[in-house]
C-alpha cells in the first residue's frame, strides 16, 4: 500500500509543526498498514476492519485496548484513506458543548460539500451517559462516524444504545518482539533518532549521529514496556537525550529511562519455570508475602498473567479443595478478571487471589483420590457398573436388565441408600481420605456417617 499521508501533514492537529520536534512516538506513528505492528487477529486480509481502512469505507467503531497498540493510528488511517474530515477529542476534557461543535461542523460539511467526518472520541469510558447521548443522533443518522477509544471495556463504561451502533474491536498488548521492531525501525528510520540527532540544532551540513543503542537495552525496553509502544519509544527517545549524540545508550540508561530495574527473566527459560514453583509451593505453604513476591517477580519481569491465572485454578483444586470451596470460585473469577481487564490493573486481582489461596485451609484430599481411583483403573481396566446403575434410556434397555431395582437415594432418609454402587471387583475399596482442615472437617464427619449408614464402615 502507498503512503497515505506525510507526517507534516497528518491530521492530528500539529501541522506545522517541524517533524523533528515532535516526540519520537508521534514521529514513528505509522503512515500505512503495511508499517503498522501488531493486531494481526484484526489486520488479516479480509478481515472487516483492514477492508474498512483499505477501502475507505468506515463504519462507527470502538477500539478498545491496552494504551499504546495503535487505536489512535487505526483511527488516523482509516480518516485518511476515506478522505473524510476528521475530528479528534478527549473525553477526559471535552464535554457536551464541544461534542456539538463537532457535530455543527460535520453538518456543515455533509451540507455544502458532502464531505464525512469522523469523530475519533479517545478515554470514551470518561464520558457520562448524559455526554453519550449527545453523540447518539449524530451516530444513528450517520452524521459522523464515530471511533471511540478506551481502555475499559466497553460493555461496562459504554451506553448499551451507543454501543448497539458501533462494531467493538479489541487490541492486544504488543508482543515483545513487535514493540523490539519498533524500536529498532526508529533508529534506522529517517523519521526516527537519525533524523532527530541531524536537526537538533546543527548546521544543515552536520553528520547525523544519532546514539548506538546496545542490544540489551533494546531488548529491555521492549519486554518491561508492557506491550505499549508508546511507553517503549518514549523511554527510548529519554535515554538517547541523557547519554547524547554520538555516545551509547547502556542497559544501566535503559533502566534509568524508562525508571524501572532490569530482571533477569526468561519466560521460556529456568526462571519461568523456578518462580512459578517457588509461587506454588509458597502458596501452599501458607506464606502470603512470599507468594506475593514471587508473584511480584513474574509480573515484573514480564510473565503472562493469564498463565498466572490459570496455575491458581489449578492450585485451588489440588491444595486447597474442600478445605474451602470458595478458592476455586476466587481462582476462576481472578481468571476472568485478568481476560477482562488485562495489564497492568489485571495485577491487582492476582494479589487478591495470592492472598486468598495462601491463606486458605489447605487439602489435597481430592487430588490424592483422584490419583488412586486413576491407579486402580490402570490396574484393572474400565470398571463394569453393576446393572441398576446402568443407562435405562434406550429402547430395550429393560428388557436387558439395564437401570432394574435401582435404590432412589431421595426415597431414603436423608437421601442416602444403601444399595452397592461399586461395581464388584471394587467393592470395598477406599480412594477418598478427606482431611480435617477448614470446611472438610465437617464433610469428614459427614462421610463417616453416610459409610456407617450404608454399612461399608
Amino acid at each position: 500500500m502507498e503512503r497515505l499521508f506525510d507526517l507534516e501533514d497528518s491530521p492530528d492537529g500539529r501541522s506545522g509543526i517541524p517533524s523533528g520536534d515532535l516526540p519520537l512516538a508521534a514521529r514513528m506513528r505509522p503512515a500505512s498498514l503495511g508499517e503498522f505492528v501488531g493486531q494481526e487477529h484484526l489486520l488479516a486480509r479480509g478481515s472487516t476492519l483492514r477492508t474498512a481502512i483499505e477501502e475507505g469505507r468506515p463504519h462507527s467503531m470502538i477500539l478498545y485496548g491496552p494504551p499504546g497498540t495503535g487505536k489512535t493510528t487505526l483511527a488516523r488511517l482509516l480518516a485518511v484513506n476515506s478522505r473524510a474530515a476528521f475530528e479528534e477529542a478527549s473525553a477526559v476534557n471535552a464535554g457536551r458543548a464541544e461534542v456539538r461543535e463537532v457535530i455543527e461542523r460535520a453538518k456543515h460539511r455533509r451540507d455544502t460539500s458532502g464531505e464525512r467526518t469522523i469523530f475519533f472520541l479517545d478515554e470514551i469510558h470518561r464520558f457520562n451517559k448524559a455526554q453519550q447521548d449527545t453523540l447518539l443522533p449524530a451516530v444513528e443518522e450517520g452524521l459522523v462516524v464515530l471511533v471511540g477509544a478506551t481502555t475499559e471495556n466497553p460493555y461496562f463504561e459504554v451506553n448499551s444504545a451507543l454501543l448497539s451502533r458501533c462494531r467493538v474491536y479489541e487490541l492486544r498488548a504488543l508482543d515483545d518482539e513487535h514493540v523490539l521492531a519498533l524500536l529498532r525501525r526508529s533508529l534506522g528510520d529517517e523519521r526516527g533518532l537519525a533524523q532527530a540527532a541531524g536537526s537538533a540544532g546543527h548546521a544543515a551540513s552536520a553528520p547525523s549521529r544519532a546514539p548506538k543503542v546496545d542490544d540489551d537495552a533494546l531488548e529491555f525496553l521492549a519486554a518491561r514496556s508492557a506491550g505499549d509502544a508508546r511507553t517503549a519509544l518514549s523511554a527510548l527517545e529519554l535515554a538517547c537525550d541523557t547519554v547524547g549524540e554520538g555516545s551509547t545508550v547502556s542497559l544501566r540508561v535503559a533502566e534509568d529511562a524508562l525508571q524501572r530495574s532490569a530482571i533477569l527473566y526468561d519466560k521460556g527459560g529456568d526462571l519461568h519455570y523456578d518462580l512459578i514453583s517457588a509461587w506454588i509451593k509458597s502458596t501452599r505453604g501458607s506464606d502470603p508475602d512470599a507468594s506475593l513476591l514471587y508473584l511480584a517477580a513474574m509480573l515484573e519481569g514480564g510473565e503472562d498473567p493469564r498463565f498466572i491465572a490459570r496455575r491458581m485454578v489449578i492450585l485451588a483444586s489440588e491444595d486447597i479443595g474442600n478445605a474451602d470451596p470458595r478458592a476455586l470460585e476466587v481462582a476462576v473469577s481472578t481468571a476472568h478478571a485478568v481476560e477482562h481487564v488485562g495489564l497492568p490493573e489485571c495485577a491487582l486481582n492476582l494479589a487478591q487471589a495470592a492472598v486468598y489461596l495462601a491463606l486458605a485451609p489447605k487439602s489435597n484430599a481430592s487430588y490424592k483420590a483422584l490419583g488412586r481411583a486413576r491407579e486402580w483403573v490402570r490396574e484393572h481396566g474400565t470398571p463394569e457398573p453393576p446393572a441398576p446403575l446402568r443407562s435405562a434410556a434406550y429402547p430395550g434397555a429393560k428388557k436387558l436388565g439395564r437401570g432394574l431395582d435401582y435404590d432412589y437415594p431421595h426415597d431414603r432418609p436423608e437421601g442416602v441408600s444403601e444399595q452397592e454402587l461399586m461395581p464388584d471387583e471394587a467393592i470395598g475399596e477406599r480412594f477418598l481420605e478427606l482431611s480435617e482442615h477448614g470446611e472438610e472437617r465437617e464433610l469428614r464427619e459427614r462421610l463417616e456417617r453416610i459409610r456407617r449408614s450404608r454399612g461399608r464402615d
